[in-house]
């Protein structure tokens, strides 16, 4: 997801919700983002708190710091622990039919946290958004809100605990929502949006009032229908967002306003980027269909990208490699399996064995084919069984299990 830049030296980054910059083949320094962005790192002293709290092992991504920052997950724990209710929100903005294995990141991790935590979901699909900074009309990006939430669902959420909305449908039609779209939006003066989001002179309208929608959901007094009116025990339900770290500029926000509404300050929990196929500092756009593997891929598709595209770590000969061995640091195959696979202990050997020569780039990418493929191919599946009934049915404003 981080593009490569002329203007970026090698030890400078630029991360905003609309750009991730970085001059370092490796990628993004993530410790240095912590620092930037005043966050805290998930700790193995946490991951054992989390584990001891809920009984279950920490997911892969947190295991291996995909998901390595965050903001007041400590307070998330002590309300399971105390039995007091929270919900999840993420969401996804719209711009594709198509979407790929980055996007499903979020989602597959928050599928876990809902498992685990069993507690309500809102997913909040952000068609506003994309008409707002995408040349793509209103009922295009409406249209791939439901495509969108069709993928979203295959992930395999439990539809008597997940609310998924257009912001299009539900904005206009839930009252509750719009006042505290309004209530944010008075806290936050123009030039506090231009000093986080960048905004000038020439952005319309539209893009500086919609951090405020972005922000809406992390209140519970969003969801009438889920949590009730009463703003008393509102205020007391507490919100943890799964995002990617680029995100983080719309929570920071948010969480300065929340005090001032009435509400607690939303928990985060921040992943790092899936990288391109053609490494950590190129781009990985929908629009290119060669940057990534996409859900909508052939078992083809997916070994002909991986054995084409997939920047390599590997030297230049095999007796080279054989002697000098790979580098996972920076190479594609390596990284995905790190997303993908499940068994530590075989991600360990493998990363041993390519790094000490034993395992050269075919193999890996070879390793690599074979989990992506079972991964598209089961999604797929499930996907077909998200019809139209269902969308609608996880798209419906109603009471959710509590």
């Amino acid at each position: 997801m981080a593009e490569a830049d002329a203007n970026v030296a090698a030890d400078e980054q630029v991360v905003d919700p609309w750009q991730v910059k970085t001059g370092s083949q490796k990628g993004i320094d993530y410790n240095k983002l912590i620092a930037q962005f005043g966050s805290s790192a998930i700790t193995p002293e946490l991951l054992e708190r989390f584990e001891r709290v809920t009984g279950k092992k920490p997911h892969r991504f947190l295991r291996r710091g995909v998901f390595f920052s965050h903001r007041d997950l400590s307070d998330i724990l002590d309300a399971y622990e105390k039995k007091t209710p929270f919900y999840l929100y993420t969401g996804r903005g719209p711009s594709s039919e198509a979407m790929h294995l980055g996007h499903l990141i979020p989602f597959i991790f928050t599928k876990y946290l809902q498992d685990v935590f069993n507690v309500p979901l809102v997913v909040q699909l952000t068609d506003d958004e994309k008409f707002l900074w995408k040349n793509l009309t209103a009922d295009e990006c409406h249209e791939l809100a439901y495509k969108n939430a069709r993928d979203i669902i295959a992930c395999g959420f439990d539809m008597n605990k997940t609310f998924i909305f257009s912001d299009f449908d539900y904005v206009g039609g839930c009252p509750e929502f719009y006042k505290t779209v309004v209530k944010i939006q008075k806290c936050v003066t123009l030039n506090q949006a231009r000093a986080i989001f960048g905004f000038t002179d020439s952005d319309c309208i539209g893009k500086i009032s919609f951090p405020a929608i972005q922000a809406a959901p992390s209140f519970a007094s969003a969801f009438p229908a889920i949590f009730g009116r009463e703003h008393d025990k509102l205020k007391k339900i507490k919100c943890l967002i799964p995002c990617a770290i680029d995100q983080d500029p719309y929570f920071r926000m948010t969480r300065d306003v929340a005090p001032r509404i009435g509400f607690s300050k939303p928990a985060l929990i921040h992943s790092t980027f899936f990288p391109a196929l053609q490494g950590a500092k190129t781009k990985m756009s929908a629009s290119d269909g060669n940057s990534s593997i996409f859900l909508t891929d052939t078992p083809n598709q997916i070994k002909n990208k991986v054995n084409r595209e997939a920047f390599s770590g590997g030297r230049d000969t095999v007796e080279e490699h054989r002697k000098l061995g790979g580098d996972t640091s920076v190479d594609v195959s390596y990284k995905y399996l790190t997303f993908f696979l499940e068994d530590d202990d075989k991600l360990q050997q493998i990363k041993e064995d390519y790094e000490a020569g034993r395992m050269l780039t075919g193999e890996l990418k070879k390793e690599l084919i074979k989990v992506l493929q079972e991964l598209v191919a089961e999604h797929q599946k499930r996907r077909v069984d998200a019809t139209e009934d269902i969308v609608k049915q996880f798209m419906t404003p109603r009471s959710l299990s509590l």
